[in-house]
């Protein structure tokens, strides 16, 4: 199995409903092949800012490489870039 996870800090001038289409985003961009398991939320934890989590778990290194190339991946990062700077976590587990 392969594990992404984003730490995805939401700039303070960004409007809720801007967050809200990017949560929706998000949790499109989970709906492809080799994706075991897919969660998106709004951090409960505010003290620094509006956060946004990703956990992904993917089949194998090689589902997370062709998921990563997709457009619907590069969109999503895209619009993520205007919004929020983020924090990447991807490791293979054993």
């Amino acid at each position: 199995m392969f594990r992404h996870v984003v730490l995805f800090r939401v700039r303070d001038d960004v409007a809720d409903p801007d967050v809200s289409a990017a949560l929706a985003s998000l949790q499109a961009v989970g709906e492809c092949p080799g994706i075991l398991s897919w969660d998106i939320a709004l951090s409960l934890d505010t003290r620094k800012g509006r956060m946004i989590v990703e956990d992904g778990t993917f089949v194998d290194r090689a589902a997370f490489d062709e998921w990563r190339v997709s457009d619907a991946h590069r969109a999503v990062g895209e619009r993520m870039a205007r919004i929020s700077d983020w924090w990447v976590g991807d490791w293979e587990r054993t």
